[in-house]
């Protein structure tokens, strides 16, 4: 009994993993030929590229729990650890989130909007750090800044790292992947915190209710995101 190339010794039919896998559709205008390759990704990278999304989508959730951690700061509620501790833990989720946010929206047509919200964002946050261990009103010692600097400084970071989540609110209100009311929610959140932070209340605390919706349907959503084969 012969056997061919695409059967066994035994017979049944013969499994092959193949090493190509179907990624992006390249454009109708290219040749026939160039179509059946130029769409083709390795396993590997095809692999990797899933990894990816998978972990940028269970990050997503980083966002609600800063939002969580925000509004904490705004009951002025004494914790244990004490509000810069817990500032600095809102600020560490923060920037996983929008790390993960920015990865899910890579393959969009809003890419360019999150990786420019992203750069902005973490400019701001970057700003932010070095004041946060500082009470209101007061220099360190050797400070080149005057006390009026430093708050025109902390407006600056507070007004760059909000800039930076507008645009990552446009991008997931345009991006037509996750549902754009969680777009417009984060862009307002952005701008109730940015004003918040020299606003009485009830505007920080409304921020960060809006950012935790955001957040929460954004992780919700793109838990159940399956990229397209």
């Amino acid at each position: 009994m012969s056997t061919s190339h695409h059967h066994t010794a035994s017979g049944r039919p013969l499994r092959v993993s193949p090493a190509w896998v179907g990624g992006a559709r390249p454009p109708l205008d290219t040749p026939d030929q160039d179509q059946d390759q130029d769409h083709l990704l390795p396993v590997r990278e095809a692999v990797w590229v899933w990894s990816v999304r998978r972990y940028a989508r269970l990050a997503l959730w980083a966002l609600p729990a800063a939002a969580v951690l925000d509004g904490w700061l705004t009951l002025g509620i004494g914790t244990p650890p004490g509000p810069l501790a817990v500032s600095l833990a809102a600020d560490w989720l923060a920037t996983i989130a929008m790390l993960a946010l920015s990865a899910v929206l890579a393959g969009t047509r809003t890419r360019r909007s999150a990786l420019a919200g992203l750069l902005i964002a973490l400019a701001g946050t970057m700003l932010t750090l070095p004041l946060a261990a500082l009470p209101a009103g007061t220099l360190a010692e050797g400070a080149p800044l005057t006390v009026d600097q430093l708050k025109l400084a902390a407006a600056a970071a507070t007004a760059v790292t909000g800039t930076g989540w507008l645009l990552l609110g446009w991008a997931v209100f345009r991006s037509r992947l996750v549902n754009p009311a969680d777009g417009v929610l984060l862009m307002l959140a952005a701008v109730a915190i940015g004003a918040g932070s020299y606003a009485r209340q009830p505007l920080p605390t409304v921020g960060a209710l809006l950012l935790l919706a955001a957040g929460t349907g954004l992780a919700w959503t793109g838990s159940r995101l399956i990229p397209r084969a």
